[in-house]
């Protein structure tokens, strides 16, 4: 049961946005911020994921039975319910908000929104094409998240690194969307490879990417990192450029290692290099 729920919300990919975490995290406390913050945080940031994830499969199950990409999703075939689906989305829920709770009253007036924009990503793709930016955004508040975990105020280092994850997920999103285009188009949905074609998605992809390259360039500036940092960016930003070339919009053959391999390394060797930053400079 707990392996068909993990399989469910993809538990794997919380790569994707826990370095980030992490990156807030560390920043803010300019070194170790204690277990106390460490774990809070951790499990904040897992719950709201899987709640987030648990949503939309949810909210997309109708369209997941008759997509042949995705019809052997747990929800179609049966092996998670509906039911079970709901009490883990609620679990996660409660979690969440506990986890903010012991953080501080900042993190835990903040809950609710968090809650509420994660899951209303899910019904985005029904009327606007900005869907993968929306999705870009919640994963954007993991570095936010992670400041104020230890540092309950606003600050610009956070919020353009928020930026930055929200591009890099947006055009990684979008890369991923070009494998349901003719679906999409069928059931009516404003993915944007299905509203503009693959073509121009891809090229949009390509541009969020580069505003991403940019944004984590300003953050890194903001929170005052070492040329440490400016490498790991550096090679990352090299990373990206090699994902778009994996692709063109006559062979996404490559677009599992262009979606998570590629992304996944990024998310951990910006991480790595933060976080070398951020405890060689003391």
């Amino acid at each position: 049961m707990l392996g068909a729920l993990a399989r469910l919300v993809k538990v794997e990919h919380s790569v994707f946005a826990l370095p980030f975490a992490y990156i807030g995290l560390f920043v803010a406390a300019g070194g170790w911020p204690g277990w106390r913050a460490f774990v809070l945080l951790t499990l904040a940031m897992v719950a709201m994921r899987s709640f987030a994830m648990a949503v939309n499969r949810l909210a997309d199950v109708r369209y997941d039975r008759v997509n042949p990409r995705t019809s052997r999703r747990e929800l179609v075939t049966g092996e998670v319910t509906l039911r079970q689906a709901w009490v883990f989305t609620a679990v996660c829920a409660v979690v969440f908000v506990a986890a903010c709770a012991g953080l501080n009253a900042l993190c835990l007036a903040l809950a609710p929104v968090a809650l509420v924009w994660g899951a209303f990503y899910s019904v985005t793709k029904r009327f606007t094409w900005l869907c993968h930016f929306v999705l870009g955004s919640v994963l954007g508040l993991a570095p936010v998240a992670g400041w104020l975990a230890v540092k309950p105020e606003f600050s610009l280092a956070p919020i353009l690194f928020g930026l930055g994850v929200t591009c890099w997920t947006a055009g990684f999103d979008v890369l991923y969307a070009c494998q349901d285009v003719d679906f999409d188009r069928e059931q009516g949905l404003w993915a944007m490879p299905a509203r503009f074609g693959v073509g121009t998605a891809l090229k949009l992809a390509a541009f969020s990417h580069v505003d991403a390259a940019l944004f984590f360039l300003l953050a890194g500036y903001a929170a005052g990192l070492s040329w440490i940092y400016y490498a790991f960016w550096a090679v990352c930003s090299l990373v990206l450029l090699i994902e778009h070339r994996l692709l063109s919009e006559d062979d996404l053959s490559r677009i599992n290692v262009a979606f998570f391999t590629l992304n996944g390394i990024i998310a951990v060797l910006l991480g790595i290099g933060t976080l070398l930053a951020v405890f060689l400079a003391r």
